[in-house]
């Protein structure tokens, strides 16, 4: 009977050295710094990096597949800088050739003596483009940023049906509004006048639309915390909401320059000395074979002003592509 006890005295004894240990353990386990230090460390965890179910081959394809795309994106440009160059001879050479053979300064000495015997100056020409490019883009960009803030972040009075008439706008071509447009400016006067070209490109809907797209995407946080500051609408619009949406409005700068400076305006301006430096291109193509170097020289010019502004903003414009679908 007492060994009986005895047994029994033992196993508690082992559960409880037992228990114990397990305690010490636990203990062990916890950290008994303060908080404010603990809370000053970083816990980093280790990320398992997923594989894509592509193979090496198709790294490599792709890639090929990818440069060649760019190849042949880059190919156009490459043959206007060649041409450019391009004796008269070369331009007309059938079957034609791809690189210059004897390059030349000759085509932009020969338009110099073109334009000089011009009765309007060249720089005339780039003057009236240079103006309504600017002035162009310029309001563009303001007018539609401007309207499209209340519309993005107000509940306007009959806002839904105002973007759906935006929308709509943007399905028609420009020759579908071309009589209706020339019809306009004869009321309003505008005919052989700047503002024929300016207006219209301001009051676009391509810009609204835009910057109402990418103003929705504002937090109403910031504004609210202007407003509790003091800030009044236009300083929250100018100083908060334009430089979080600068990507778009960037490429919106960069659309609409494009399309200005390309615009030959021959439809709604008359005067010679008011009309625009595509105009004048045509004017030499019209002149015949003799003049394609000229022509090529000439191209190369307007191409390059679109090209250099893309380069300097190319970030921003990839930006608001990349964003372009996130709410």
């Amino acid at each position: 009977m007492a060994e009986n006890y005895a047994n029994d005295d033992a196993l508690i004894i082992n559960k409880a050295t037992k228990k114990e240990k397990s305690n010490q353990r636990k203990s062990n386990r916890i950290d008994t710094r303060p908080f404010a230090e603990i809370s000053s460390f970083k816990l980093v965890f280790k990320k398992n990096k997923k594989r894509l179910n592509r193979s090496i081959g198709g790294d490599i394809g792709l890639f090929i597949f990818l440069s060649l795309a760019g190849i042949i994106s880059f190919l156009p440009l490459l043959l206007i800088f060649m041409n450019a160059f391009k004796p008269l001879d070369e331009l007309l050479r059938f079957p034609p050739q791809f690189f210059v053979i004897n390059p030349t300064w000759g085509n932009f000495a020969e338009l110099g003596t073109v334009l000089s015997q011009s009765l309007v100056p060249f720089s005339r020409y780039f003057f009236n483009t240079i103006l309504i490019t600017v002035l162009g883009t310029v309001g563009h960009v303001i007018i539609a940023s401007m309207c499209a803030y209340p519309l993005a972040k107000y509940k306007v009075p009959g806002g839904g049906i105002i973007m759906a008439l935006v929308i709509y706008s943007l399905m028609f071509p420009a020759g579908v509004t071309s009589i209706p447009n020339y019809m306009i400016h004869t009321w309003l006067g505008f005919i052989d006048t700047y503002w024929s070209l300016i207006l219209p490109v301001i009051g676009a809907s391509l810009g609204l639309f835009m910057m109402k797209s990418f103003m929705g995407q504002v937090h109403t946080d910031y504004i609210e915390s202007a407003k509790l500051d003091g800030a009044s609408e236009f300083k929250i619009y100018w100083s908060i909401v334009m430089p979080l949406v600068k990507p778009a409005s960037i490429t919106l700068i960069i659309l609409e320059f494009r399309t200005l400076w390309a615009m030959e305006g021959s439809t709604y301006i008359y005067t010679e000395s008011k009309k625009l430096l595509p105009y004048a291109i045509n004017q030499i193509a019209a002149a015949g074979i003799a003049r394609q170097g000229v022509l090529a020289a000439v191209s190369l010019i307007m191409l390059m002003v679109p090209i250099i502004m893309f380069i300097i903003s190319q970030s921003n414009m990839i930006e608001t592509m990349a964003h372009s679908g996130l709410k």
